[in-house]
């Protein structure tokens, strides 16, 4: 995998990271939604997450690396970008609370094999 690559790997990372420490302390949903400012932190960060899934990962890379979900990162990027209104908010806590710490764990581990 090339440098360029890693490096946006470890920006995605960095994102997820901060998603999660910014939700730590929300035990739930209706916590979640009442914090404009969580929220708005968070979906900033998803977006950058599928905006560079999608524009700053090379094809050889995504297609390595098959145990992420890439048209899933991107669609969540495109839903939040094109349809902000559109977007349920039950979805996105989803999202933080079982989907992004199994990422985190995928490319905690590819990490450490490069």
């Amino acid at each position: 995998m090339s440098s360029k690559d890693q490096l946006v790997l470890k920006k995605i990372k960095q994102h997820i990271e901060s998603i999660l420490r910014y939700c730590q302390g929300v035990h739930n949903f209706q916590q979640f939604q009442s914090d404009s400012m969580l929220v708005e932190a968070t979906v900033f960060n998803l977006m950058q997450i599928g905006e560079l899934a999608k524009v700053s990962l090379s094809d050889e890379a995504k297609a390595q690396l098959t145990a992420i979900p890439w048209p899933q990162l991107y669609g969540m990027r495109n839903r939040i970008v094109h349809g902000y209104a559109g977007v349920n908010m039950n979805i996105v806590w989803d999202t933080i609370q079982m989907d992004l710490p199994k990422l985190l764990e995928e490319l905690q581990s590819i990490q450490s094999e490069n």
